[in-house]
């Protein structure tokens, strides 16, 4: 496939020939064009995916330590053990106290095996509703992160119900009566993302995706070429222009020229800025009107046909 640049020159030519001469190429222009916006649209998508997964993008933990004060780390589902791929605990936002549930990933291979990749066992999804459940108690608001690539598809999370954790996370949280803030920072995949992005309002950041498959397993099952990744990263329209186009998120955080990791102090002080607000006015609400609401946002996504 012909790059940008190349298929820009070829539109040159062929409209300087027609210029002087009187052979009729609207169709060949218009070809041409169509190239032009499709490559240019999949280097586009695929620069955000490369965004998102930036080796040196920041992590849930390092907005956490940018973002908030006092953060107390809580460990354990209090049934099977602790799942290191979520993080949660206490902390302060702005003087209010709120709980943080987050994917985090690892920086070094060592870090990667201890955090699995940042993808969940169903302990994990089971300690973040416990962590959820405790703020609905105490009145405190939710804030999640959302990254990473997919809960983990282990034999032995399959034997604990992985399937089950996630299904129920996404049922109680949909209930639960204190405000839910979600933030997408990196790679939103499938129900692992799923099971923690059910909130009054998403966000996203600029670059980050959020896709019911990886590029790349999308390329496998339905083009049969995993060499096609970029063409199915257009197809799944995973970008955040696309999922505030389709109301799935309510709004995209902007990020510094270059992506978050160029800058992490100014992407954390506007996921702060969002934060503040939400929280603020999502507190002011009666907690079953929150839940009605929520649920109202909940159905409104996607198109179906009874």
């Amino acid at each position: 496939m012909m790059n940008t640049l190349e298929l820009q020159k070829k539109l040159d030519e062929l409209k300087k020939m027609i210029s002087e001469t009187d052979i009729d190429a609207v169709r060949d222009l218009e070809n041409i064009e169509n190239k032009i916006q499709a490559v240019s649209r999949t280097e586009a998508t695929w620069r955000r995916v490369e965004l998102a997964r930036h080796p040196e993008r920041p992590y849930s933990m390092d907005y956490i330590n940018r973002i908030f004060t006092g953060f107390i780390e809580l460990y354990g589902d209090r049934a099977f053990g602790d799942d290191p791929a979520i993080v949660g605990g206490l902390a302060f936002l702005e003087g209010r106290p709120v709980t943080i549930i987050a994917n985090q990933k690892g920086r070094t291979l060592k870090e990667n095996v201890h955090r699995n990749h940042g993808m969940a066992n169903p302990e994990g999804y089971r300690k973040a509703l416990r962590l959820a459940k405790e703020a609905e108690k105490f009145h405190r608001p939710i804030v999640t992160f959302i990254d990473t690539a997919g809960a983990y598809p282990g034999i032995g999370a399959e034997e604990r119900g992985i399937g089950e954790a996630i299904a129920r996370n996404l049922r109680d949280l949909s209930q639960l009566k204190t405000p839910i803030v979600c933030i997408i920072i990196g790679e939103g995949g499938s129900g692992g993302a799923l099971g923690l992005c059910v909130g009054d309002k998403i966000y996203m950041l600029e670059n980050a995706i959020y896709s019911v498959i990886s590029p790349e397993g999308c390329a496998s099952i339905l083009l049969r070429d995993a060499s096609k990744a970029k063409d199915a990263a257009v197809m799944l329209r995973i970008t955040s222009n696309d999922l505030l186009e389709f109301k799935v998120i309510n709004g995209i955080i902007a990020e510094p020229p270059g992506g978050a990791h160029t800058d992490p102090d100014a992407a954390a002080a506007n996921i702060k800025k969002v934060l503040i607000k939400e929280i603020k006015d999502l507190a002011k609400r009666n907690p079953p009107v929150l839940v009605r609401y929520r649920n109202q946002k909940i159905r409104k996504v996607g198109h179906w046909l009874e």
